[in-house]
């Protein structure tokens, strides 16, 4: 789980980093160049199906956790201690991941599949920037992708953290430095993401 988790959070840096090139206002200008390069490149294209693998591992080992430790507790608990053993977003990571699931396939089937379904029958790549400029005046898409960055966003709140934990990386001497880090990560990256709809929606960006 932390391995793939960390590829993800990695992914979503550079995800993030591309499409936060519509900020510029520039008509797409910058947008069109870095999808261009990210949906062509050689290098880029093969990553993507290892990105594809790591992202159905990562969801799998999740059910399995999750079914496992459900499996553990035959009854359950008399008394909750709730949030002063944990906090509630760690215990509800199945259902934070859950949510996160259903709006990426929501992004998956509006942009990246007609995009690359277009490539692969020869009819060249779409104009991914216009297709949001469309897809996000649309009410419900806009509110599907704010509350999917905002359940990313506590997802990754406990997610950063325990990945390098995990690893054995979480030491008491860089423990405040990796939850400093990964509180921001997961403030500024789903916030960057949810401003983009918002953007579009309100006329922010033409």
């Amino acid at each position: 789980m932390s391995l793939t988790g960390l590829f993800l959070i990695l992914f979503l840096l550079v995800h993030c980093y591309i499409n936060a090139q519509i900020f510029y206002n520039d008509g797409g200008e910058r947008f069109r160049a870095a999808a261009h390069f990210m949906g062509t490149n050689f290098v880029i294209r093969t990553v993507e199906i290892g990105l594809f693998a790591f992202l159905i591992l990562h969801i799998v080992q999740g059910l399995l956790l999750w079914a496992r430790n459900r499996a553990r507790r035959s009854t359950r608990y008399a008394v909750s201690a709730g949030s002063k053993t944990s906090s509630w977003y760690s215990r509800s990571m199945a259902l934070l991941g859950t949510l996160v699931l259903l709006f990426l396939l929501v992004h998956l089937s509006k942009f990246w599949g007609p995009n690359r379904l277009s490539q692969t029958m020869g009819n060249g790549e779409l104009d991914l920037y216009t297709m949001m400029r469309d897809e996000f005046q649309v009410t419900w898409i806009v509110i599907v992708y704010i509350c999917g960055c905002i359940a990313l966003g506590w997802h990754l709140v406990h997610g950063f953290y325990s990945s390098f934990q995990t690893l054995g990386l979480g030491t008491h001497r860089y423990k405040g430095m990796i939850k400093g880090i990964g509180v921001a990560f997961s403030i500024i990256v789903p916030l960057i993401f949810a401003l983009m709809p918002i953007a579009f929606y309100t006329g922010w960006i033409s």
